[in-house]
């Protein structure tokens, strides 16, 4: 007799992702030359984490019992003022509005969303190409995922494409949640500029006054961004009041504690008693969930982002992993166009995709030269964030030849 329910029955064991990568380690540990761009950690040029010297040594320093106690079920108070004024200290009008509940990283900020801004069996809506854990959340969530067309033939943000599925949803389903993950796109690197969020916010504002609309900023690599990743701020505040507006804000990149798991979801909500209702939600679901973060880590990260010493400290190192990666990308960038390799804008980010029709046969004749990375719908993922200098030529190579 088989006791687990049956649709749970045929699931995958691991995420694929974190299969290459176990795969392309064991190959190198056996002496194999192996370039492993599979999983999203910025490693230096020695294929050691990159990790702020600042960052290690408060979570060294943090007191045994802020990591014994329990966190406060929403998170400390403390934590939740640091993070909105991280995030929406620049654009005041946001500023005001907002309320944060602390999360287990950026994925625990989109399971939030996803079950209090959907109802079971209802669809969130993000791009064509997406982190594939969205699929993963939504379906444990008891959810599923649609998709929009990402980009026009000329390279830019289908805003059409957007236009017509917001509208299929609302006719569909009576409302929309829609993900969109920028600065520094998971999985294609693409960045919108503001006049791109100008764009995309005025096609919204029509829909969201024919049923609930909400917008998710997923912002987990903005810290990594080309440019100022808060610059486009501005262009949603014709947003609030008309249409919900969150953002997942992860520690995980921003401050290379991965394993931390340290998040929030943070939501603009001009209306009090809405904002009350939401706040509310947020934390009962905390509770249904996971019940507590972690405190230490809560503790830590508040301090690196409030002590003026400490920030500094940390903004300093991390311009330099910032300027690292940049210069990762130049190269590849001169490099890729020089063999014609088609993808997205890329000019900062983790990850960068190029799109090809046969990406699982491909890929899978990367592996045989040693070269890993992850196949998608439509295209071939790479973490250029763990893959030193000097391998990109070969990277590069690889992916235009075999």
């Amino acid at each position: 007799m088989i006791h687990l329910i049956p649709s749970h029955r045929n699931r995958p064991s691991d995420d694929p992702i974190f299969s290459l990568h176990r795969e392309a380690t064991a190959r190198k540990a056996k002496g194999d030359r192996i370039i492993n761009a599979t999983i999203g950690v910025l490693l230096d040029d020695e294929g050691a984490l990159a990790v702020l010297p600042t960052a290690a040594r408060v979570v060294h320093e943090t007191k045994v019992d802020d990591w014994a106690a329990y966190a406060p079920i929403a998170g400390h108070p403390a934590f939740l003022q640091a993070v909105q004024n991280d995030l929406l200290g620049g654009e005041p009008r946001l500023r005001a509005t907002s309320i944060a509940v602390a999360t287990p990283g950026g994925s625990g900020a989109l399971r939030h969303a996803i079950v209090n801004f959907l109802e079971a069996g209802q669809a969130l809506l993000t791009t064509s190409y997406f982190w594939a854990p969205y699929s993963t959340l939504a379906d444990e969530a008891e959810r599923k995922v649609a998709t929009f067309s990402m980009f026009t033939s000329d390279g830019k943000l289908d805003l059409d494409a957007l236009d017509q599925a917001v509208a299929t949803q609302i006719q569909d389903q009576g409302r929309v949640l829609l993900f969109i993950n920028d600065p520094c796109h998971n999985p294609t690197g693409y960045s919108m500029h503001r006049d791109e969020w100008k764009a995309l916010v005025a096609r919204l504002l029509p829909h969201a006054e024919r049923a609930p609309l909400t917008l998710l900023v997923d912002v987990a690599y903005a810290a990594y961004s080309a440019g100022p990743p808060w610059d486009h701020l501005p262009e949603l505040v014709p947003l609030l009041g008309k249409a919900g507006l969150l953002f997942a804000w992860s520690a995980s990149k921003t401050f290379t504690h991965y394993g931390l798991r340290v998040g929030a979801l943070v939501a603009c909500i001009p209306e009090e008693k809405e904002r009350a209702a939401t706040d509310n939600a947020l934390s009962y679901s905390s509770r249904g969930t996971w019940s507590n973060c972690n405190a230490g880590g809560l503790r830590a990260i508040t301090q690196l982002l409030t002590d003026p010493a400490l920030k500094a400290a940390a903004d300093a190192e991390r311009e330099v992993t910032r300027k690292l990666l940049a210069h990762r990308v130049n190269i590849f960038n001169e490099l890729a166009h020089a063999k014609n390799l088609r993808y997205p804008r890329y000019d900062g980010g983790f990850f960068v995709s190029v799109f090809t029709d046969e990406a699982a046969e491909k890929a899978a004749r990367m592996r045989d030269r040693g070269v890993y990375v992850v196949p998608i719908r439509g295209a071939l993922r790479v973490g250029l964030c763990a893959v030193a200098e000097q391998d990109i030529p070969a990277l590069v190579d690889a992916l235009a030849t075999t």
